[in-house]
């Protein structure tokens, strides 16, 4: 009866026939980072992975999560390093570290590894990537840190995460889109078919106002498509060159913005100034320097 009433404790209770809640033995010896060994290891002791690549939790995940592990214990162990002396840090399942230390648990099931910082990032980051829970600029971001902080290559990072290498390159692209549109993406109001579409196209001025109708008439992705292929302003006059002081203003803009700036003359003395921003610390560096020139 009593490994009956084990089942409802999750995995360290089946090992020991423990009570997670209540355990009062005290920790088992760690068995030189051997990872085939659960160890229960106290919550107190565990700190989350500094190198964590997921930006954001979903709440209510969290509490599904955290309900389960109320009723079921922990039933896939952590993976942590031993930092020191009654120290650990997670590799992996910071998720469940979170649901457990909500649910109440004082220890949780872990296997602990031996793994310096070069080795701990990569195999975060790599472990959140074959989860495949993470937005895609999350998981972009994970790519590009393989590659900066860890010096892997793109051939080397389809080995690690299992994927095409065809996948991590497009994943990649993402990045190169504009910060509005890449927020866009986290939140799901465009989706990666939507970006790989505009990011086909040059023109920032028409990429930006494909994005904003996208977003404001729900276009599909294959609505989108067909918006892309439409020649914009087929009856526009020839495009009339600018007047010096005209390029002089461009070439002023340009210097603040990256070169994203379109100035374009109308069919009278008129025209329009078109300009693209990365981000609102542009707009504040642009804005000081108009204030210090008056």
């Amino acid at each position: 009866m009593a490994k009956r009433d084990a089942l409802g404790k999750g995995l360290g209770a089946l090992l020991g026939d423990v009570d997670p809640l209540r355990d009062p033995r005290p920790v088992q010896p760690i068995a030189s980072g051997n990872p085939a060994i659960v160890t229960e290891i106290p919550v107190d002791q565990i700190v989350p992975n500094p190198w964590q690549p997921r930006s954001a939790f979903d709440p209510e995940a969290l509490q599904e999560l955290t309900d389960s592990i109320r009723a079921l214990g922990i039933i896939q162990p952590l993976t942590l390093r031993q930092t020191g002396p009654q120290r650990y840090q997670i590799i992996s399942g910071e998720r469940r570290f979170r649901a457990a230390q909500a649910a109440g648990l004082t220890r949780v099931p872990a296997y602990v590894r031996q793994a310096d910082d070069a080795a701990m990032l990569e195999m975060a980051i790599v472990e959140n990537i074959q989860r495949e829970d993470l937005d895609p600029i999350e998981t972009a971001l994970s790519f590009q840190r393989l590659i900066d902080e860890c010096n892997l290559t793109q051939e080397a990072m389809a080995l690690r995460v299992g994927k095409k290498r065809a996948t991590i390159t497009n994943s990649l692209r993402l990045l190169k889109l504009p910060d509005t549109m890449q927020q866009a993406l986290k939140v799901g109001t465009i989706s990666t078919g939507h970006a790989k579409v505009l990011l086909g196209v040059d023109d920032p001025a028409r990429q930006h106002a494909l994005f904003e109708n996208t977003v404001r008439h729900g276009w599909s992705v294959r609505q989108l498509e067909s918006k892309v292929l439409e020649q914009p302003q087929q009856n526009a006059q020839p495009e009339r060159p600018l007047p010096e002081r005209c390029q002089a203003l461009a070439e002023r803009l340009g210097r603040h913005f990256d070169g994203k700036v379109s100035v374009r003359m109308g069919a009278g003395e008129g025209g329009t100034i078109s300009i693209r921003f990365d981000n609102q610390q542009q707009i504040e560096n642009f804005l000081n320097d108009l204030s210090r020139n008056e």
